[in-house]
């Protein structure tokens, strides 16, 4: 049986300590808890972290840990991809059915998870650039749920909108035209007071968008084009979720398509990792073996405009990164870790966090893929017509983040945008009165980054993006078109239990 502590319970605990001056608007954090509250004069101490101990303990019961595992003591499982029910000239046609199931995250126990298809990494989809997809998604859970695919451009029927939810029993039908370049997408849970918990416990998976272009490059495909996705968990002695709202330094168990620490078999030879950050506030710094040098290809939107030699990739919750590794490179028997870096309580100290483990061994056959250096043309960015200003603000009246001062409203439009029009906007993540990670994530667009704290983007950030990190005390220019479909879209932090307690916006493009 899964456990959770409610949002409620906790919203009403952080106001009763407030109100009995405690100090918590000094200790309430996210992500990169320890180092906020060391910022503004706290204890960096994990027990005075909201959803952690101590304070969440007068909500809930205790939560004993799950034995530990030893790293490396399981395989990595790779997504399954998903065959459609039926197609036609021009659409692939799918069913996708949300339910509660059993999964063995750790070795020796069951799990319960709600999943899409009852896995907590759902199928795959892989889609064409052009080629239109209609899924109808069923659910079978005891609460509503909505789709959003994360990074696609999609009329706002097909977007997910929070309160467009599928409830128990019901189903809805999404379209998806495909009209953008090839990009890893993913597609999650979006319904409106259920997302953070429905998202934790499993309902996440990806969405390949391929095209000819991409193809024609060679790069690693196949069995050697592989998903990855990150998550962490705070699981109890049963082998159970414990889902606590803001539980940053509570979920210790770190997932890999949701195993812990798992090994997987690589030949000598080059393989492409698609890597989605899908956990609910973690940042994943990832650093293999001796900080090895690897290429990184493509970001959230697709490919980069050439290769970057790089010797880490750092994703925040719902971005993604894609690299090549060359094995070839290491004698089979050579095990490489990959680990994450980062480090909760003071990202300036790394930390060393095993991932993954590569098992090298000898090559079957030739390898014919390549890594250009060349990956694909980005055009110029048309002349902006407005700027706006988006801070990710601390809401010191009600709890606890809000974009602009303000908390979601489905029934609020922030920004009215004419289509066709280009905007940029300045977003700004202040350091008082709490300085947290954030991240904002832009529904409808692909956006491109125009520089941090006025420095132009890296290599690795110099693509198309939808959901882009936000330091504190960092202002990030991003530009965006807003083209093609009107309605109502969502921006907001994907920082998914900073968003859950209201930090989010809608937008709508308007003729």
């Amino acid at each position: 049986m899964s456990r959770l502590v409610s949002r409620r319970n906790v919203l009403g605990a952080w106001v009763a300590a407030t109100a009995a001056g405690t100090g918590w608007l000094a200790t309430v954090g996210g992500g990169d808890g320890g180092a906020a509250l060391a910022a503004v004069g706290a204890p960096a101490d994990p027990a005075a972290h909201l959803g952690h101990t101590g304070t969440v303990e007068a909500v809930a019961d205790e939560v004993t840990a799950a034995p530990p595992v030893t790293p490396f003591s399981v395989p990595l499982p790779v997504p399954p991809t998903l065959a459609p029910t039926s197609t036609t000239a021009d659409t692939d046609f799918y069913e996708i059915t949300s339910r509660t199931a059993t999964e063995e995250i750790l070795p020796g126990f069951s799990t319960e998870i709600h999943g899409y298809g009852g896995s907590y990494v759902g199928p795959t989809i892989r889609a064409k650039v052009g080629r239109k997809v209609v899924v109808r998604h069923a659910n079978q859970l005891p609460h509503p749920t909505a789709v959003h695919l994360h990074g696609a451009h999609v009329p706002a029927s097909s977007d997910g909108f929070p309160t467009d939810v599928i409830d128990t029993g019901a189903t809805k039908t999404y379209e998806y035209p495909n009209n953008q370049p090839a990009a890893t997408l993913w597609y999650h849970d979006h319904a409106h007071h259920h997302e953070t918990e429905n998202i934790y416990r499993g309902l996440h998976a990806f969405y390949l968008l391929e095209d000819p272009a991409e193809t024609a490059l060679n790069l690693p495909g196949g069995e050697f084009d592989v998903p990855i996705l990150l998550s962490d968990a705070n699981i109890d002695a049963d082998g159970q979720l414990v889902f606590i709202s803001l539980d940053e330094y509570g979920r210790t168990t770190l997932l890999t398509n949701g195993r812990p620490a798992p090994y997987f078999q690589v030949q000598a030879r080059r393989y492409r990792f698609r890597f989605l950050n899908a956990s609910n506030m973690r940042v994943f710094n990832l650093v293999l073996g001796n900080q090895e040098r690897f290429t990184q290809i493509a970001g959230d939107g697709g490919l980069l405009p050439a290769s970057a030699t790089v010797d880490k990739v750092l994703l925040s919750a719902g971005e993604r990164a894609e690299i090549v590794i060359d094995f070839s490179r290491y004698a089979p028997g050579t095990q490489l870790v990959l680990n994450n870096t980062r480090n909760l309580n003071d990202p300036s100290r790394p930390v060393a966090l095993p991932v993954l483990r590569f098992d090298v061994v000898a090559r079957v056959g030739q390898d014919a893929s390549a890594v250009p250096a060349t990956l694909r043309a980005h055009p110029p960015l048309p002349a902006a017509t407005r700027v706006r200003d988006v801070v990710l603000s601390y809401h010191t009246a009600a709890f606890p983040f809000a974009i602009n001062g303000m908390l979601f409203d489905p029934n609020r439009v922030d920004y009215t945008i004419r289509r066709g029009s280009t905007e940029i906007w300045r977003i700004t993540n202040p350091v008082t009165p709490v300085a947290v990670y954030h991240n904002l994530h832009l529904h409808l667009v692909q956006f491109r980054i125009l520089d941090r704290n006025g420095i132009p983007p890296g290599p690795a950030e110099s693509g198309w993006k939808d959901t882009v990190f936000v330091a504190p005390g960092e202002t990030v220019r991003i530009q965006a078109t807003f083209t093609e479909y009107l309605g109502k879209y969502l921006y907001h932090c994907h920082v998914q239990d900073h968003a859950g307690t209201g930090m989010m916006a809608l937008f709508e493009t308007v003729a």
